[in-house]
């Protein structure tokens, strides 16, 4: 559990040998926006499964920095309630990227 600005925010992160299942929850647990990243090439190769109302950057960026960093698949989820500000987004990226790098 994260607080920021107000905000809890749940993340939950599944290792598996070939990547990482990331989901971001505001308020209950559900599945929300999704997006997929592969990392084999110098390039991610990234798609949308459950498009984002607001937060399409904030899934893909997440998604091609985790698959980039681990050579692998990144699938994220997120179920946000209201817009994230600026400094939110990126309290939550370093929360994700440290826990990441800590397994």
């Amino acid at each position: 559990m994260v607080n920021l600005e107000n905000r809890i925010f749940s993340l939950k992160i599944q290792k598996f040998a070939n990547g990482y299942f990331v989901s971001v929850t505001e308020g209950n647990d559900k599945i929300g926006s999704m997006i997929v990243s592969l990392a084999t090439g110098p390039t991610p190769i990234t798609t949308t499964i459950i498009p984002s109302r607001s937060e399409s950057l904030f899934l893909r960026l997440i998604a091609e920095r985790i698959s980039t960093r681990m050579k692998g698949i990144a699938l994220v989820s997120t179920y946000i309630q209201k817009e994230l500000e600026t400094s939110t987004t990126k309290a939550l990226m370093s929360e994700i990227m440290e826990m990441i790098e800590n397994e």
